[in-house]
């Protein structure tokens, strides 16, 4: 007998009723899997269905059809306060009447007082903010929120945590840099993750897996580094930042021979570079951006591509060629 260990959810469906009497599927027989202490990305756009997913997840909202289990055991119809699973958002939600050791000690209560002062102080120290317990929490700055509410989540040890887009309503640069910081504490505590994120850089920054939602399907579920590189289909390709796709006999005439018929090739960020012997395009417009030059060009099957050079470029063409480490080949149909 196969024993199942971690998450599972077998075709799951979530519909919405509308005020028009109706319905609106918001989650469309979707199968996901989660390894203990495996962190899994769910990436899509607004509307794909990857918040309804979670919040199924979590038991916020009824399956029409499908199961989640733990361990194998079928969770329907399980509280959500019952499924010993933990929750952050993209607000911090944190009680304002609360000093911060109080939030984050929150979900210990029934433990003894030494137990949730260690805990609380461990907690802090991990996510970065040793000897804030006694800190009020409307003096913390947005970033320090979610650290602390980062802490909270964490403090009963739940067997999953999910994450709902917890960082976009901070700032780039802060995002970037916290990110960073809620990986290495997941991993730390060996904390089982689902995320939800509609951001590429944080899904593929964070995730061991990353599943791209869209319409409420799955369109692709792999381990990050392999679904970067790999992307199984032009949309998914797409949905990841490459394009314009070129077939296989233009792709040749832009210094790349060799790609099998039936293939396109999707160029990412970097993936046409300028060359003197390349082949001339006509240039469309160019604008500085960050002390580089963006040239924007029409390839001779009439789309649009762009990329950077150190300085304006003169005349109306431009050579240019393909760099084949910048690029991913997909099937021409799906």
């Amino acid at each position: 007998m196969v024993t199942v260990t971690g998450l599972t959810v077998t075709d799951a469906v979530v519909r919405y009723a509308t005020a028009e009497g109706g319905s609106v599927l918001a989650v469309d027989g979707v199968d996901l899997a989660v390894a203990p202490g495996q962190i899994v990305a769910l990436l899509g756009a607004s509307g794909s269905g990857k918040s309804s997913l979670l919040r199924a997840i979590a038991g916020l909202e009824a399956l029409v059809a499908g199961r989640v289990a733990w361990d194998g055991e079928d969770l329907t119809g399980m509280p959500t306060h019952r499924r010993g699973f933990g929750m952050m958002f993209q607000d911090a939600q944190l009680f304002p009447t609360m000093d911060v050791g109080r939030n984050v000690a929150y979900g210990l209560h029934g433990r003894p007082a030494a137990e949730r002062a260690s805990r609380t102080r461990t907690l802090l120290e991990l996510v970065g903010l040793p000897g804030y317990e006694r800190r009020k929490v409307t003096e913390l700055s947005g970033g320090q929120a979610q650290r602390v509410a980062l802490a909270r989540s964490l403090a009963p040890e739940p067997r999953l945590l999910l994450l709902d887009e917890p960082l976009s309503a901070l700032d780039r640069g802060l995002r970037d840099h916290l990110v960073g910081v809620l990986g290495e504490v997941l991993r730390t505590t060996g904390t089982t993750a689902v995320y939800v994120t509609h951001d590429q850089d944080e899904a593929f920054t964070l995730a061991d897996r990353v599943a791209v939602l869209a319409s409420g399907r799955v369109l692709a579920d792999e381990v990050s580094e392999e679904l970067w590189r790999h992307p199984p289909t032009r949309a998914v390709a797409s949905f990841l930042g490459y394009g314009p796709f070129v077939d296989a006999a233009l792709a040749a005439r832009l210094g790349l021979p060799g790609v099998a018929s039936g293939r396109l090739i999707g160029l990412g960020t970097g993936g046409l570079v300028g060359a003197p012997d390349g082949l001339a395009v006509p240039i469309e417009s160019q604008r500085h951006q960050r002390g580089r030059v963006e040239v924007n060009v029409t390839l001779p099957d009439g789309q649009r591509a762009s990329l950077t050079t150190e300085t304006t470029v003169p005349g109306g063409t431009l050579g240019v060629r393909i760099d084949p480490d910048a690029v991913v080949t997909v099937p021409a149909e799906e």
